[in-house]
Formats: C-alpha cells, sequence, structure tokens
C-alpha cells in the first residue's frame, strides 16, 4: 500500500513536467518547421556542389589544343580586367589542369566578376558575376534567406530553438514501462494502425537522426552572422582569435572585405601611376616617354613570378592568388579546396621569393575544430560517404516535420491549436534552470527570443484571453 501511495503521489508531478516539456516541444517544432524544411532542402542541394559544378563549368575543361604556349598569367589576368571595364585584379585561380580555361576573379568595389580565359588565345570564354553563380545563390539561400544580416538572425534563431525541439524531442521519447521490447522504441511499428505508425516513423526517425541533426547546427553556427559576432568576441578577449577566418561571416561581412581589398589595389595603381609620371622622361625634341617600369600596370610583371612560386607549392585545388593591399605587402596564396583541412596558405613577395607558408594543422585549435566540422557539415571531408551521410539526416529531418505535421492533424482539437495544456504548479528545478541559462549564454538570439515569447505568453494570458485559449497559453475551460 505504501508502494502504491508513493507511485500515486509521483504521477501527478510526472505528468506535469511531460506536459511542460511537450508543450516546449510543440512551441519549437511551430516555430522551426518551415525553417527545418528550407534548410534541409538547400543543404541537401548544397552538399553536392562539387559535382554540379563540376557539369555546369565542364565546358571549360580541357579547352587547350595544339602545340601552342600557354601565354603568360600577367596577359591572362590583363583580357580579364579588360572584359569588365572598370575593374582590377582581385584572385588568380590557378588552373586544376594544365589545358583548363584560366579562372580570373576581378572586381569593382563590392561586386566580383568571375572570368574564365583560354589559356592560349587569351579569348574570354564565358564570364558570370560571382555572387549570381548558382552555388553561391544556394549558399545564400541557405544561410541568410536572401536577407543578410536579418535573414541570418531568423535562421540562426530557428537553428537554436530547432537544438530545443531535439533534446526536448529525446526527452519524450524515452522509453517508460516498455518492458525490455525495442519496437518502437528504436525502430518503428508499421502494423498496427496508423496513428501507431505516424507516431513511431516520428518518434525513432528523430532517435535516429538528433546527433547527426545536432552536429549539423552545431558547425554551422560559427557561419551564423550574430552568433559568429560572438564567438569572434569570446575569443578576442580569450586572446585565442589568431590570424585570417576561414569560413564566411555573412554576406555584408565578405562585401566590406571585398571593398578594402578593392580599394587598396586602387591605390596601389594611383601610387604606381603618380610614380610613373615623375619617372617620365624626356626624349631628344622635347618628347615625353614614360620609364620603362612605368609602362607596365602594377603587379603584373610580379603576378608571373608569384604564379610560378605557387604553382610549386602544389596546394590542394582550387588555389587563389591575391595580389597586395598596401604598398610593400605581400602576395597571398590561399587553397580553396572543399575539404578545408587540406587548406593551407603562403605568403609571396613580388620577385616570386617564397617568405613563409602555413599549414593547417599549424593553426590554432579552434580554428582546426572549426575547419574540420565545416568540412563535415559540407559533405567534404569524407567525399560521397560524407556527403549520403548528411543527406540521410537531412532526409530524416524532412521525415520529421512531416510526420510532425500528420500527428498534429490527426490529434487537433477543434477550433485551437492544439498546444499541450499547462499544468500548475511545476515544481521548480535547479537543474532545469541551470541547463535553460547554459542554452541561452552558449546562444544567445534563443535567450532574447525565449524571453520574448515568455513575455508573450503573459501578456497573451491578460490582455487576449480568447487569443490565449487558442493558443494553449491558458485553459479554455478558464478562457471562457
Amino acid at each position: 500500500m505504501t508502494t502504491i501511495r508513493t507511485v500515486n503521489a509521483a504521477a501527478p508531478r510526472t505528468e506535469r513536467w511531460y506536459r511542460a516539456v511537450w508543450r516546449w516541444h510543440f512551441y519549437a517544432g511551430l516555430f522551426c518547421l518551415p525553417f527545418v524544411l528550407w534548410l534541409s532542402v538547400t543543404g541537401g542541394i548544397y552538399l553536392f556542389k562539387p559535382q554540379i559544378e563540376g557539369l555546369l563549368y565542364a565546358p571549360f575543361r580541357d579547352v587547350a589544343s595544339g602545340p601552342a604556349p600557354a601565354l603568360a598569367p600577367a596577359t591572362i589576368a590583363a583580357r580579364a580586367v579588360a572584359a569588365v571595364p572598370g575593374s582590377v585584379l582581385h584572385k588568380y585561380v590557378l588552373p586544376e589542369a594544365k589545358g583548363d580555361a584560366v579562372e580570373v576573379l576581378v572586381g569593382q568595389g563590392t561586386d566580383e566578376v568571375r572570368v574564365w580565359v583560354h589559356p592560349q588565345t587569351g579569348r574570354v570564354l564565358h564570364q558570370v558575376a560571382e555572387e549570381d553563380r548558382l552555388m553561391r545563390v544556394v549558399f545564400r539561400l541557405h544561410g541568410e534567406l536572401l536577407a543578410g544580416n536579418r535573414g541570418s538572425a531568423l535562421v540562426e534563431t530557428a537553428a537554436c530553438w530547432t537544438i530545443v525541439m531535439l533534446l526536448t524531442g529525446l526527452f519524450l521519447w524515452w522509453p517508460r514501462q516498455t518492458g525490455g521490447k525495442l519496437a518502437g522504441v528504436v525502430y518503428p511499428r508499421l502494423r498496427r494502425g496508423r496513428a501507431l505508425f505516424w507516431r513511431d516513423i516520428h518518434a525513432v526517425t528523430g532517435l535516429w537522426i538528433s546527433l547527426g541533426a545536432l552536429f549539423l547546427i552545431a558547425s554551422g553556427l560559427p557561419w551564423a552572422n550574430a552568433w559568429g559576432d560572438y564567438f569572434r568576441d569570446i575569443r578576442a578577449v580569450t586572446g585565442t582569435l589568431e590570424g585570417v577566418q576561414d569560413w564566411s561571416a555573412g554576406s555584408a561581412a565578405d562585401a566590406d572585405r571585398r571593398a578594402i581589398a578593392d580599394a587598396g589595389m586602387r591605390a596601389m595603381m594611383a601610387e604606381h601611376a603618380e610614380h610613373g609620371a615623375q619617372s617620365a622622361m624626356t626624349m631628344p625634341g622635347g618628347m615625353m616617354m614614360a620609364a620603362p617600369e612605368a609602362m607596365t600596370a602594377p603587379g603584373e610583371k610580379a603576378l608571373d613570378a608569384v604564379v610560378a612560386q605557387a604553382q610549386g607549392l602544389h596546394f590542394a585545388a582550387p588555389v587563389e592568388v591575391s595580389p597586395p593591399m598596401a604598398e610593400g605587402a605581400l602576395w597571398q596564396v590561399r587553397s580553396q579546396a572543399e575539404n578545408r583541412p587540406a587548406r593551407d596558405s603562403a605568403e609571396i613577395s613580388g620577385d616570386g621569393r617564397l617568405v613563409g607558408v602555413q599549414r593547417f594543422g599549424q593553426r590554432h585549435w579552434i580554428d582546426r575544430a572549426v575547419g574540420y566540422g565545416v568540412a563535415v557539415h559540407e559533405g567534404a571531408w569524407w567525399g560521397l560517404a560524407n556527403q549520403l551521410v548528411n543527406l540521410a539526416v537531412l532526409l530524416g529531418l524532412v521525415m520529421l516535420c512531416l510526420s510532425s505535421v500528420v500527428l498534429w492533424w490527426r490529434r487537433r482539437p477543434d477550433r485551437v491549436l492544439g498546444a499541450p495544456a499547462a499544468f500548475a504548479p511545476l515544481r521548480h528545478s535547479w537543474l532545469l534552470v541551470a541547463l535553460v541559462f547554459a542554452l541561452a549564454l552558449a546562444m544567445p538570439l534563443f535567450g532574447l527570443s525565449l524571453a520574448l515569447a515568455a513575455a508573450l505568453e503573459g501578456a497573451g494570458k491578460r490582455l487576449a484571453p480568447r487569443l490565449g485559449a487558442w493558443m494553449g497559453w491558458r485553459s479554455p475551460r478558464i478562457s471562457s
């Protein structure tokens, strides 16, 4: 009898906790569902970036023919710059194979254009605005909804609440009184009726993909505008911020970086032009002629020497050569390999002398950890196997979303949204408070949105009782 009374006394408290977690799982899913579907679809496309771009740019592979020698890099870069009036050289990309067209990025301010140049004839084969390339558009759709920093904030907030959705979902899934059976726990029961079928599909899918989904979310946060800034600030305070960040900080930050590089290159050209004017030579008869060093645009002779040195480094393709942005600065050579742990960089002087090389393994451990995370996130670390594993996780997230809609539709009450009702009072838990505080500290947008949600719920109970009843903020019996 004592045991029975103890169990009965504990049952209401357990029910309240279960209902409370179910409520937050429901609200998190309500907010996250469209974003999770969007991110899963766009992320699934971006996973196969190497294959897609391989098909798109196949016409520019192996275009050289005959014994004609390849043009000098400076000549190729000049043809690319001439194809886009008003532009200057931003990056020269080393061709992966000897007969491939050479890709040159030229720009004006924040705008960049990628130009494909025939390596023997110098003919421009194709050009496209860098931000209009298909996979760049997919990248911005995935991370920013094509809405810049505001879109990035929305995606980041949804990612934070998806973590809450997954954690609360695992709590709800946790086996209770299964009798040691695995059916409905680790695999679905497919022949027990539609209601149980959809419940098991939702719960079991969540179990198998939660770990992978949590990893994809965590490894994607450094790209987010707000969390990325927060991450850099923490690293600056702790003295762990070293060198140039090897991942995007958002389209606005990338545009600022391009504008700075463009302004630096143009300033060097202006200084060179002024130096050329001062170096003009007087010819017989009073004619003026520029000195030999003023006839060549700045960086042209240097580009040939730098490219020759860069080719000997054998960095993982694609390799970008960037001109200096200030007088006396060094040329930058960076691998942009899809597998980020293969990315190395070097500094080369204008006469082609190798000044220094930094391998991926020499970077700060935080940068290495993020690099590995990003590589796995993009499906680039293990090649096709990595892509297929990530795709399975994304398909699992889509299944979670679709099954949740089916479950809600089948169980929804009339004239209300269908959120689980609140049961009060709920016993205070310092563990829960600590967990929420830790999540809010790690993800500030989650903390802000949680505070906003709590404020809206509190205001809705008092100021809009009908809306509160429909949303599940209060019991319909009380509101009526």
